[in-house]
């Protein structure tokens, strides 16, 4: 999910517009393993309204890829994924009550020692000259979305397959971007541009099928506050390949955060499990 700044800040097109072809080029892509399993478990979802319930989830989702890829092209690339990322701050929040499941003892170790190296990075860059005010904050709302994205898939974890769930959720997404989209069809990209098409498509394919649609699959299976600190991690590849590609050179402060957080993680990830 860490190429997903990198792809957004080598496009050129309107941020509006790489969500809604992203999304939609993932929605066609996957339709096949939506079908497959639809067959599959038609008695199960003959009998369930959740099959319905993916509404929510998409216009999230939507919300979400809009306002992070305005927030990716205003910000440095390891800030924005940093900062988009804090979703552990408000996990929590969303997981009690979405789906009513408590933080225990360990996670809440974790996460603190992980908030102290997100805090240590963005203290630094709200100090610095050129850092992006309001790029940070627009990633902040979409950190929010993001939290919430997740929440709502953790409650949906019962549905018999992954792809019945963010096929369709992907699909409302893209429709719902798509509204917003219309007034930018003749301005807001090169249609005949091969470099956009291959971004667009990376874009659909890296980030959101394999990254996306395998970190709701993580939802399904593990702790929500595990899963959104892993993630966290997400914006020390984003840096360092925001460092190899755009020359944007990481400071001291970003590797001593880099350190403080993937000690956080390891925190958790690596707790005795009960037996």
């Amino acid at each position: 999910m860490s190429t997903s700044v990198i792809f957004i800040k080598a496009s050129s097109a309107h941020p509006v517009l790489i969500a809604t072809l992203r999304l939609t080029v993932a929605a066609l892509l996957l339709l096949p393993l939506e079908r497959r399993d639809r067959r599959r478990f038609a008695d199960a979802l003959a009998t369930t309204a959740d099959k319905n319930r993916t509404w929510i989830p998409g216009i999230v989702l939507a919300l979400h890829f809009i306002t992070w890829n305005y927030g990716a092209k205003m910000t440095d690339s390891a800030q924005a994924s940093l900062i988009v990322n804090l979703v552990p701050v408000a996990m929590p929040f969303f997981l009690w009550f979405l789906a009513r499941e408590k933080v225990n003892q360990r996670e809440i170790i974790g996460t603190t020692i992980t908030i102290a190296g997100v805090l240590l990075i963005t203290t630094h860059d709200a100090l610095a000259a050129n850092g992006s005010f309001v790029g940070n904050i627009v990633c902040l709302i979409s950190m929010l979305l993001f939290a919430g994205y997740l929440a709502l898939g953790r409650r949906h974890r019962h549905l018999p397959s992954l792809w019945l769930y963010v096929v369709p959720v992907y699909r409302v997404a893209a429709m719902t971007c798509a509204l917003f989209s219309l007034p930018l069809i003749f301005t807001g990209m090169d249609w005949d541009s091969p470099r956009e098409w291959t971004l667009i498509i990376a874009l659909a394919v890296i980030p959101t099928i394999i990254g996306h649609s395998f970190l709701n699959g993580a939802m399904r299976h593990f702790r929500g506050q595990v899963v959104s600190l892993t993630n966290c991690s997400q914006f020390v590849a984003a840096g360092t390949l925001a460092w190899l590609i755009f020359g944007e050179a990481p400071t001291i402060i970003f590797y001593a955060a880099s350190l403080i957080v993937v000690a956080g993680i390891a925190t958790v990830i690596f707790a005795p499990r009960k037996t």
